[in-house]
């Protein structure tokens, strides 16, 4: 029988509600993207990832319209309940917020809902830059935020730059309860001898903290490919620090899907993966994200 595989991130959209894909194009972090520029149902990545071997999946949120965090949470239960995907829904929210808590509460009441994603990552360069500054982890009323995320038992998905894992590393170590998430292994947008160097050093003392997993994902984001040589070392180190049974396999789909396919993207991860034992791959690519997510 061939192996289950769990995509820990991946996305689905109607274009109609997802501002930054809408209007004149822009240059962003992922390069050119119009073929993005259209809805992507449940159905085409279904199609896409199910052959492959992929039983289950994790959504996680792609910027709607301000204010429709809760609606977009529902239409994700909505498509999973008539689809059965995804089986776990990362949702949006702005820890900000005065109302976090009651977003928060609206999100909980969809089954589904395992965690939220707001994006940290501050770049010098502006088509990088996600968040409008780069210390928002060190701010006591967004903390508060956190607090509340915590108090709901709920994932935080971390997505910052390595010259933000300092920070991330303070976080970590004073919200010990909550699980914290590493999105795309950290985004080694830096891939020369020295850039690698900065980026594992930050890794290095992120593994130090027990509550922070890392996906394996998004590697193909700034060299626009899906390329073994380049993604192996990333991979290697990654589970080398955190160790499989913390690190879990996501697609990033369909950003990837610009210059990539999703089986090449598999075939890629798992060439990667062959130093590994039968059951360290498979905490990456099953079991981590079954136990993270619950599913």
């Amino acid at each position: 029988m061939a192996e289950a595989i769990i995509d820990a991130h991946h996305h689905i959209w109607r274009l109609a509600e997802t501002p930054w894909l809408r209007g004149p194009p822009v240059l962003r972090i992922f390069g050119p993207h119009e073929p993005l520029r259209r809805d992507y149902p449940i159905e085409e990545f279904v199609a896409e990832a199910e052959p492959c071997g992929v039983t289950k999946s994790v959504f996680v949120q792609v910027n709607v319209a301000p204010g429709m965090e809760v609606e977009e949470v529902a239409w994700a239960q909505s498509v999973a309940d008539r689809a059965g995907f995804p089986q776990a829904i990362c949702g949006y929210a702005d820890l900000f917020a005065r109302d976090v808590g009651d977003v928060l509460d609206g999100e909980r009441r969809h089954r589904n809902l395992r965690g939220v994603r707001q994006q940290l990552h501050w770049h010098e360069k502006t088509p990088y830059r996600f968040a409008a500054r780069p210390d928002i982890m060190d701010d006591p009323r967004w903390r508060a935020g956190l607090r509340e995320v915590e108090k709901r038992g709920l994932i935080f998905e971390l997505q910052i730059f390595p010259s933000q894992m300092t920070a991330a590393i303070g976080l970590a170590r004073d919200f010990p309860g909550v699980t914290f998430v590493l999105v795309h292994a950290g985004m080694p947008e830096d891939r020369s001898a020295e850039g690698l160097a900065f980026w594992r050093r930050g890794m290095t003392g992120l593994a130090r903290c027990s509550n922070v997993m890392v996906k394996v994902s998004g590697l193909g984001t700034f060299e626009r490919r899906c390329a073994e040589e380049s993604w192996r070392p990333i991979i290697e180190r990654t589970l080398d620090l955190f160790g499989p049974s913390r690190c879990l396999f996501g697609s990033n789909f369909p950003i990837e899907k610009l210059w990539t396919s999703y089986a090449d993207l598999l075939g890629v991860v798992k060439a990667c993966l062959s130093r590994f034992s039968e059951a360290e791959r498979r905490a990456v690519l099953h079991d981590t994200a079954a136990r993270v997510y619950a599913i």
